[in-house]
């Protein structure tokens, strides 16, 4: 029987983060299985927002041609302000959790609903709050949730996008905890 894992890679601009999409679309990622996540502002005196029409999105903003392209590639998405992080954006498999923990006010102590959301999937508190911390830094989290094979896969792709930190979490046990660039050294 395999374990469920998730693969959690941190990028610290958007540019990367899009790179890791492509590089697990092109090795044959099911996009049902991946998530990014990012704010979804940067105003600079610009208006700042979105909106659809059926399965079409149109984003404002500074990233909004990201955001907007992202978006098509993905099944669902989600773009909140949390009392933590500000406004972020989270596309793929970890919208559902997020709106769940959203709806139900279930947190988990100081942490924001997409933090829940990841706690929820069995990511370390601990791990959780750094995840926080990078995306109210800017970050921006490229995830990917399956079976543990396939995770392990996952984990081994967007290492050629070096992200500055890179988690395997099986059963809420992360297997690289260290930032990229301690763990190679």
């Amino acid at each position: 029987m395999d374990t469920t894992s998730t693969a959690i890679a941190v990028f610290a601009n958007h540019e990367d983060a899009e790179k890791a999409v492509k590089k697990l679309a092109e090795a044959g990622f099911d996009m049902k299985q991946l998530s990014v996540v990012g704010q979804g502002y940067h105003t600079e005196e610009k208006v700042v927002g979105f909106y659809n029409i059926g399965d079409r999105i149109k984003f404002w903003g500074s990233r909004g041609l990201f955001w907007g392209a992202l978006w098509g590639l993905f099944f669902a998405g989600v773009f909140v302000t949390t009392p933590v992080v500000g406004p972020v954006v989270v596309l793929g498999y970890l919208t559902a959790s997020v709106i769940s923990m959203i709806e139900s006010a279930a947190l988990v102590g100081g942490v924001s609903a997409l933090g829940a959301a990841l706690y929820s999937l069995g990511v370390p508190k601990d791990s959780v709050i750094d995840y926080d911390t990078a995306l109210k830094a800017d970050g921006f989290l490229v995830m990917a949730h399956g079976e543990a094979d396939e995770i392990t896969r996952a984990k081994i792709v967007l290492e050629t996008v070096n992200p500055t930190r890179l988690d395997l979490h099986t059963m809420g046990t992360p297997t690289v905890t260290a930032p990229m660039a301690e763990a190679t050294s």
